[in-house]
């Protein structure tokens, strides 16, 4: 994260990020100016009208060439309209911008964070909830919307307006403006303490409302394994505290943001009365125009009483300005798996991948990995065994770059893969992965899932290749039935050969299955076999099993023992060899019983 863009103030940022949208700001600015501008027209007719009644003849409007009362009358009707159809138009302007603009931003925003948290790297992952990051690029977001929406126009014609009345009044009564001037600087001083206190309390806010969608996220993840420890009423405590928390940063920040308003407004009512009773005894005097005495009343309330809703435009600011400081800082996290540049294109990938003393360890934990040396040849069947943490699946994720290695090199085809667009390495890699995950849609469009103009003939080919085709032709809508969430409908078997079938519709040159039968009964892995057989006929197959009976029959098999390869052969190769394969075998097949 770049150090010099955080110290930055959230609205500079804000301003910096919309730099492609600052026509319609602009837009929305001058809407927001001129539709104030005439809002504060009517006092001004008021006092033109106070005037025409009282001096008849001698009346402002009378000085300039309507001299009868009537037709001073008519001529300020006219104006009246005017202003208003004026107002009317402007005001529609004006919403209609900042709306537009609150849609776009928020859209823009949003898909930019969660373009941005795609491409970052797993690594990052770990750290962070679901449920936080979807406080992130939902609520935060959408507390954005809503200043952009409403506050920001506020805030403009607040100012406005006191940059008009200002000017008017010090053109016409200079004695009594300073009375309506006087409690400006206390209004203004206030606001920026109470700003000033709001900022980390809905800081705060927005943290504890991260938690506590990142707990319900987790909970309504895991609801099965809640349900079957009965730990119903466990979860609710926890959940309850969490939300305890969330109301008791809301209060705090509230608890200071509601006293804004009643302190301001005892300071604007100083104003006001000031100018009534200052500005009244002048009219008495004479030294006054009874007109120019109405209508600066009116200004008065129209300046001053506003500001009693600062407190609560404020209060949106500071929601915002905390939101939107969350949203860029995700924007701005640096990822640190960055594409290569070199090109390679999927129909000249042979498939020859190369492990060279690989090292890797995650985070800062003991190394996972250590100095592994691993050959996959072109077109070929190689599978990974060994226990539990002995680097199987990390081989994987680092041959897809999830991960990059500590030490060492990856090549495809003679390129090490850091130098390789990830489009292309990717696009190169099909992956079974032991956690499958579908999405919740059709059958059909889990299948196609990376390749939405498959065929319905490929369709029907990859799950015949694993063996889908019996239990997909047996569902309600066939290839249209709908999976449900994470493909909760379907069993774990049926969700790991749907998982194999869409990569076959990949078809990629390199496809790796990491526990690929781990969910599926003796039958269908003998099935699922049999189509892995026809399927990786042309293509580089990298299979990680614990079942060794999946893998007798690849062309390599290695054995990993601590992060190194310990054993290396054929299946018949490895029995005779009588080591770690041996014995596993053995076990596996009841000829030794576990200890």
């Amino acid at each position: 994260m770049n150090a010099d863009t955080t110290q930055r103030s959230p609205l500079a940022r804000l301003l910096a990020y919309a730099g492609t949208r600052r026509g319609a700001v602009r837009r929305g600015v001058v809407w927001s100016v001129l539709n104030k501008v005439f809002d504060l027209a009517p006092p001004f007719l008021i006092g033109t009208a106070v005037d025409v009644v009282v001096q008849r003849e001698e009346s402002f409007l009378a000085q300039l060439g309507w001299p009868d009362p009537s037709d001073q009358l008519i001529v300020l009707a006219v104006i009246t309209v005017a202003v208003w159809a004026a107002e009317s138009v402007l005001e529609y302007a004006q919403r209609i911008t900042w709306r537009s603009l609150a849609q776009t931003v928020q859209h823009d925003l949003r898909m930019d964070a969660y373009a941005h948290v795609q491409g970052l790297e797993m690594a990052w992952f770990e750290d962070r909830s679901t449920g936080g990051l979807l406080a992130v690029l939902n609520d935060d977001v959408n507390q954005l919307e809503r200043f952009l929406d409403g506050g920001a126009d506020e805030l403009i014609q607040m100012l406005t307006a006191v940059v008009v009345i200002g000017v008017a009044y010090f053109a016409i009564a200079p004695e009594v403006a300073w009375w309506s001037v006087i409690p400006m600087p206390l209004i203004l001083g206030g606001s920026l303490w109470f700003q000033r206190r709001l900022a980390p309390r809905y800081g705060n806010v927005r943290e504890q409302a991260a938690r506590l969608a990142g707990l319900l996220s987790n909970n309504l993840g895991g609801i099965a394994t809640i349900k079957s420890y009965t730990a119903e009423d466990e979860e609710v405590a926890r959940v309850e505290a969490a939300s305890d928390e969330y109301r008791s940063a809301n209060y705090e920040a509230i608890r200071l943001s509601s006293a804004f308003s009643p302190l301001i407004r005892m300071v604007i009512v100083f104003g006001f009365t000031a100018t009534l009773i200052h500005g009244g005894r002048l009219a008495l005097s004479g030294e006054l125009n009874v007109g120019l005495y109405g209508m600066m009343v009116f200004l008065t309330q129209r300046l001053l009483w506003p500001l009693t809703r600062l407190g609560a435009t404020l209060d949106m600011y500071q929601r915002a300005m905390a939101s939107t400081t969350r949203v860029l800082d995700l924007l701005d996290t640096e990822p640190k798996i960055l594409s290569g540049e070199r090109s390679l294109a999927r129909d000249d990938v042979r498939g020859e991948i190369m492990f060279d003393d690989v090292s890797f360890a995650y985070g800062d934990g003991a190394p996972v990995l250590d100095g592994l040396s691993l050959r996959f040849p072109a077109g070929s069947t190689s599978a990974i065994v060994g226990g539990t943490g002995s680097g199987k699946t990390t081989v994987v994720k680092l041959l897809l770059r999830f991960y990059d290695a500590t030490s060492g090199t990856i090549t495809l085809d003679g390129h090490d893969v850091r130098e390789l667009r990830l489009s292309d390495l990717r696009d190169a890699v099909g992956l079974v992965s032991q956690d499958v995950y579908l999405f919740g849609g059709s059958v059909r469009e889990n299948v196609a899932y990376g390749a939405g103009d498959a065929t319905d003939e490929q369709i029907a080919e990859a799950l015949d290749a694993s063996e889908s085709s019996g239990f997909v032709a047996a569902l309600r809508d066939t290839v249209h039935t709908v999976v449900g969430e994470r493909g909760q409908k379907l069993s774990g078997g049926q969700r790991q050969r749907l998982s194999i079938a869409r990569a076959v519709v990949k078809d990629p040159p390199v496809l790796v299955l990491d526990e690929a039968t781990s969910s599926v009964d003796n039958e269908t892995e003998a099935a699922i076999q049999r189509g892995v057989a026809r399927i990786a006929r042309g293509r580089t197959m990298i299979v990680i099993a614990h079942r060794l009976s999946t893998i007798r029959a690849a062309d390599h098999i290695h054995v990993l023992d601590g992060g190194r390869v310990v054993e290396s052969g054929t299946h018949d190769e490895l029995i005779a060899h009588d080591g770690l394969y041996a014995q596993l075998w053995a076990v596996q097949t009841g000829e030794v019983a576990v200890s």
